[in-house]
């Protein structure tokens, strides 16, 4: 078996030398291209999902979400659940916000909007916000007569282009009224405009935790949700989920992947869907292309088979030749595939894809890497053995007089 795969391999090498250096390069570039395709498309779907889940954790929900028990609307005894969560292992930090119904005016616009609240010093070790100002500047805790908007509530002064309601092109140091629903009016100062690029984020607005309590009358001591930072230092997200319930917490907690909701859960199964469907695509490309590569080499070399089966060489060894043809070209492609493909990745590293929803980077799978790898080479081997095995079924004559 060993002296007749060294067959094959003297044969599949003869037959690639006097097929061209030109036609083997092209036919290398083609399989090169098809991996690169099958590759770089699904890591751009897969970067944006990461740009989403990142957002969420850096201004939506942190690392760990709680939320009040099923039964309640808020969340009670803050402040003592926080000093609680302060202590868990794991724990870096915990910010509680609180919003409360208004509706925000300036100059003859008008949107109904919920007014977040929370202490800018919790929040700056939860969530990224002071980091994304677009415009002016972050809160500080004694703020009293400033608030933060998101761009999509500041809006533009041209309304045709905006997603959402908004303000009309409201700036930095323009004053607005919010009208809370209790009665309380009161007038801000535009302190700073955020933009996260995240479209839930980027349509709040925010004041201070000490200002709601100004509006409530009282020192609130309940919140809507509280967000949980996790320390990162090898410290698994449910880990710290388990140490939080282990400490008494009864209130409904989850991790960051928990708490997505369904249509977004089902958004990124229709992502996968895609990403699979780009894969056969690719894959039926390669084989095609194979298929004829290889069938029109095998007819052009009919002749030879027949006067190779006359002097005694097995099927097999033929066959097997040309398999090992195609293998060897699927194996240069596939490192030239991955050169081009780590060059695009870096390219798209430093300089990333400005999506609607975020700075998007490809993000490679390894394991995706590799069964697309597999997957290219098992089919393209198919692809050669089916041509070749029906040349070698000729008649040896026939095939010698090339009828």
């Amino acid at each position: 078996m060993f002296e007749d795969l060294r067959v094959s391999v003297f044969l599949a090498a003869r037959a690639t030398q006097r097929g061209g250096i030109g036609r083997v390069f092209m036919n290398i570039v083609i399989i090169a291209l098809v991996l690169t395709n099958m590759i770089f498309l699904p890591s751009i779907i897969t970067g944006s999902i990461a740009v989403f889940n990142q957002q969420n954790v850096d201004y939506i929900t942190s690392d760990i979400i709680i939320e009040p028990r099923e039964d309640d609307s808020y969340i009670e005894n803050l402040d003592g659940l926080l000093a609680t969560l302060n202590r868990v292992p794991g724990v870096v930090r915990a910010s509680p916000r609180y919003e409360s119904p208004a509706s925000i005016e300036f100059e003859e616009e008008s949107i109904t909007l919920g007014i977040t609240a929370f202490d800018p010093r919790d929040e700056e070790e939860v969530t990224k916000f002071q980091d994304v100002m677009k415009d002016g500047n972050y809160l500080g805790s004694g703020d009293h007569d400033s608030i933060i908007l998101g761009y999509l509530v500041a809006g533009e002064k041209d309304k045709t282009g905006d997603f959402y309601p908004s303000l009309g092109g409201a700036e930095v140091g323009d004053t607005i009224t919010v009208r809370y629903t209790g009665g309380i009016v009161r007038e801000y100062r535009i302190k700073g405009i955020f933009n996260t690029k995240s479209w839930s984020a980027d349509y709040m607005a925010v004041v201070t935790w000490d200002e709601m309590n100004s509006v409530l009358g009282y020192e609130n001591n309940v919140a809507d949700k509280i967000l949980v930072k996790t320390s990162g230092n090898g410290e698994d997200v449910d880990a710290v989920k388990r140490n939080i319930l282990d400490y008494g917490v009864g209130e409904d907690v989850k991790t960051w992947e928990e708490s997505l909701p369904d249509a977004v859960t089902e958004s990124v199964e229709s992502f996968n869907i895609i990403n699979q469907i780009s894969v056969v695509g690719s894959l039926l490309i390669a084989v095609v292309l194979i298929f004829i590569m290889t069938t029109i080499r095998a007819f052009n070399n009919r002749k030879q088979i027949g006067i190779l089966k006359a002097i005694g060489i097995k099927k097999s060894i033929i066959i097997n030749s040309y398999v090992i043809q195609v293998l060897f070209v699927c194996l240069i492609g596939s490192i030239l595939g991955f050169l081009i493909l780590e060059m695009m990745v870096a390219y798209f590293t430093a300089y990333p894809m400005e999506f609607p929803d975020g700075d998007v980077t490809p993000v490679v799978d390894f394991a995706m890497l590799i069964e697309n790898t597999v997957l290219l080479f098992v089919s393209s081997a198919i692809a050669g053995f089916i041509p070749a095995w029906r040349i070698t079924q000729e008649n040896i004559l026939d095939a010698m007089r090339g009828t």
